[in-house]
């Protein structure tokens, strides 16, 4: 379905060049008495590779046609892992270059959601927070405040990430995977 390059907005998925990519960023843009353009920072779903790209406003964009499955991770062998989709439970493989930062996240048994393009899977969403455990971190400081500095703590998937001083190891926390960051302890 082509529409006007001036409906382009931020988070749409377009197919440009015949790959699906997804525009990070765009600004409308009227130079003086020149015609108006659209310049768009886009990242290509298929290889993850960022690009510039400006586009006329007369220009026709196609807007690509993805599906959303519900995935459950189930292992990782090697630099691949294996999915089973929760609705016809076929399974599916995936490897580490195609998941990118997420991959460190993945646990056996976690849900996500995946975006498919042409009936392959191209991307995941992880969920907004998980829950780890921490398996080695430094002791427990007497003085320790919620505002005091962060110190360094591994988590059970062998993350590390920052948490406050009053963290202890064997604690259970909230982390945010796009982040990487600390949230909370978790309420079991």
């Amino acid at each position: 379905m082509a529409v006007p390059a001036t409906q382009i907005r931020k988070g749409m998925v377009i197919v440009f060049e015949g790959d699906p990519c997804r525009v990070i960023d765009f600004r409308h843009h009227t130079p003086g008495n020149l015609r108006a353009m659209v310049q768009t920072k886009m990242k290509n779903l298929r290889n993850g590779a960022n690009f510039e790209h400006r586009f006329r406003a007369d220009d026709a964009i196609e807007k690509a046609s993805m599906e959303t499955h519900e995935l459950q991770f189930m292992y990782a062998a090697g630099d691949t892992y294996h999915f089973m989709n929760t609705e016809n439970y076929d399974q599916i493989e995936m490897d580490a270059e195609a998941l990118g930062d997420n991959a460190q996240w993945m646990v056996p048994n976690m849900e996500i959601l995946a975006e498919y393009y042409d009936g392959r899977p191209i991307g995941i969403e992880l969920p907004q927070y998980l829950v780890f455990e921490i398996v080695d971190t430094s002791p427990v400081m007497k003085t320790a405040t919620k505002t005091a500095s962060y110190k360094p703590a591994k988590l059970e998937n062998g993350v590390t990430i920052n948490v406050p001083e009053f963290i202890a190891t064997g604690e259970r926390v909230r982390v945010n995977p796009s982040t990487g960051e600390y949230l909370d302890r978790a309420k079991d």
